[in-house]
This record gives C-alpha cells, sequence and structure tokens, in this order.
C-alpha cells in the first residue's frame, strides 16, 4: 500500500503518524471583522482547511482500499513482476515530481546524510516486504487476510511501543492486545495454519512506520519515498531483466492497454502518498487515527463482493474479534485526546 504509510497507507496508529501530527487550521477560529465578531454559541463555520484535510484523508485511504482491483485487472502478472514495475515506474514518477517542486537540493542532502539514508534504506526493504506480501496475498485469492493484516497493525504498533520505545500502556490499550492475540488465536484455528500474510504485513508495515518516524521530521513525502525507490529501484530492474529474458514477464506480452496500466503502478503508488502527506498537515492524528480504518474496510468489502472470497463461520468470528479489540483502542485513544484537549485548554486560561 502504501499508510505509508508511507506503506499502502501510513497507518495512524502506527509511528509514521506521531511524526506527522499536523493539526487543523485555526484560521476559521481566528477570523477577524465579521468573522470575528460572531455571537457565542452560533454554529461555527466549517474549516476549509479541515474539510480538505478529510478529504484528503478518505482519497488516500480509499485509493489504497480499492488497490486489489488494480492488482486483479494486472493479471496474469505476479507478485513479483507488480512490485519490481510498482518501484521502477514509482522512482521515474518521483523524479517528475521533485523536478516540478525544484526538490533536487532535498533529495541530494539526504542522500549524504547517513542520519537519514541508513533508515531510509532500511526503510526501503521493509516496504518491499510489505508490498510483495500484500500483493502475493490479492494474487492469490487471499484478500480478506491481507485485510486483517491492516486491521491490526494498530495493534502491532502499540505492541512495538512496549518493546521497543518502553512505553507504558494505558489499560484500555492493554485490554485490546490482548483480544488481538485471541483474535489471532480464533484465526489460526480458523484458518488451519497461522495467518501469516496478516501477521507479515502488521509486523512489516508497523516496523516501517517506526524506521520513518525516526526520520520524518527531517525529510518531505516526496524526497522520502525517492529515496526509498531508489534504493530498491537496482534489485527491481535486475528482477524486470530476469523475468523478461526467462520469458516469464507480462509487460510486454498482453497488449497495450495492459502495458501502460503497469506503468501507471508508478502514479498509483505516489498520489495516495500525495494526498496523505496533505490529510496529515491539516487533521488533527486522532481524526487520521480513524480514518485509516477506511482502507481495510474497503480492501474486506471489495474481497467478498467482487474477488467473492469465502467466509466461514470461524472466521467471521475471529474478525469480530478483531473489531473489537479496535473498538477498544480507538475508544482509549478518543478519550485520550479528549482529556488533552481539556488539559490544553486549561493551561492556556490558568498559565503559570
Amino acid at each position: 500500500m502504501g499508510f505509508v504509510p508511507t506503506p499502502e497507507g501510513s497507518s495512524p496508529a502506527s509511528p509514521p503518524t506521531a511524526a506527522m501530527t499536523g493539526t487543523a487550521s485555526a484560521k476559521g477560529a481566528r477570523g477577524g471583522g465579521a468573522a470575528g465578531a460572531a455571537k457565542p454559541g452560533a454554529p461555527k463555520a466549517v474549516d476549509k482547511e479541515t474539510t480538505a484535510g478529510i478529504l484528503f484523508g478518505i482519497g488516500a485511504y480509499g485509493l489504497w482500499g480499492l488497490l486489489p482491483l488494480y492488482f486483479f485487472v494486472l493479471m496474469p502478472a505476479g507478485a513479483i513482476e507488480i512490485v519490481a514495475n510498482r518501484v521502477v515506474w514509482s522512482l521515474l514518477f518521483c523524479a517528475l515530481l521533485i523536478t516540478v517542486t525544484r526538490g533536487w537540493p532535498a533529495l541530494v542532502a539526504a542522500v549524504r546524510n547517513r542520519s537519514v539514508f541508513g533508515p531510509l534504506a532500511l526503510a526501503a526493504f521493509l516496504i518491499a516486504i510489505n508490498w510483495l506480501t500484500y500483493t502475493y496475498g490479492v494474487t492469490t485469492n487471499q484478500t480478506v487476510e491481507a485485510s486483517l493484516g491492516y486491521f491490526i497493525n494498530p495493534l502491532v504498533s502499540v505492541l512495538l511501543g512496549v518493546f521497543v520505545l518502553k512505553e507504558k500502556l494505558r489499560p484500555l490499550q492493554w485490554a485490546a492486545v490482548g483480544i488481538g492475540f485471541v483474535a489471532v488465536g480464533v484465526l489460526t484455528y480458523s484458518y488451519g495454519k497461522l495467518p501469516w500474510i496478516a501477521l507479515t504485513l502488521a509486523f512489516s508495515f508497523g516496523l516501517y512506520g517506526f524506521v520513518k518516524k525516526r526520520v520524518g521530521p527531517r525529510v518531505d513525502a516526496v524526497t522520502s519515498l525517492s529515496v526509498e525507490t531508489m534504493v530498491l529501484a537496482p534489485f527491481a530492474a535486475a528482477t524486470m531483466v530476469v523475468l523478461a529474458v526467462t520469458g516469464s514477464a507480462t509487460l510486454t506480452t498482453q497488449g497495450a492497454g495492459h502495458f501502460w496500466l503497469l506503468l501507471a503502478s508508478g502514479v498509483i503508488t505516489a498520489v495516495p502518498l500525495v494526498f496523505f502527506g496533505a490529510s496529515a498537515r491539516r487533521l488533527p492524528m486522532t481524526t487520521i487515527g480513524l480514518l485509516q480504518y477506511f482502507a481495510p474496510v474497503l480492501q474486506f468489502i471489495v474481497a467478498l463482493l467482487v474477488f467473492r472470497e469465502a467466509m466461514t463461520v470461524d472466521r467471521w468470528i475471529g474478525f469480530g474479534v478483531v473489531w473489537l479489540a479496535l473498538i477498544v483502542l480507538t475508544v482509549d485513544m478518543l478519550r485520550t485526546a479528549r482529556k488533552n484537549s481539556v488539559a490544553r485548554k486549561y493551561a492556556a486560561h490558568h498559565p503559570a
């Protein structure tokens, strides 16, 4: 994906979003003249920045949620070929973006700075694992399990906070994690095996987010994506050559439509990331945290209604337990955000 998310979407409950805690613009509240003279209790004008942020967020997560349909129309291309093309054409699209935005100095600075380039190189390989696993899941009729990976990603991010960042969890967070473990057990029983696609997606995306958080404040989204694709591009190009030599490539063997669809993977990869960046700059983390569920819900719906994947009673129960854990986690997130908001308002009115 992409929550860069970000990978297939940078999940706000995951570490990367902590580095992107942009809040909604307060222009509407500070408006002068007639706007500033609004009577107490009168409905507030809709903040245009907030509205734009929500629309950008829906656009980003909506595109990530519908990504399985794109992979479906790329068949008979397999996961390896799709990801290789995605990397190569993304690099070309990023080069165009950087040229238009005059971002070459920032890219050169990022490559020369070891403390920036090193983490981004690691992030590149983590996102490659994520993309390969996700594309494999979709192209082998396991989109339901792939969507599960992004449902449980917020729980994995909480675990990373405990074991990597040594954070202390609140009671509801512990409850959500515990319920999540029960869900994995139920789903393991249902599938007859550990749901490795879902777990690989969740952990690779969570670790990717953690790495990106460490470097996030020092590099913008387009530069970050460009460096990551630069690192992966030699491997992707070599893969495309091997597939072509062995006669396994479909890029030039399935007609012009298939050729241009594969080339479009660069745009399809970059556009949601640009939308997400625009959304994260305008919205508080709590709102992004709620929008993030839009992508796996769409993936789940596509898997059931379009791909007609089977959902047994056991799997419905397992997913139900996962959703319960997410409800608990969301309640905790909203409560914490409300308490922090109250504390900020109190501090503003009662300065020390």
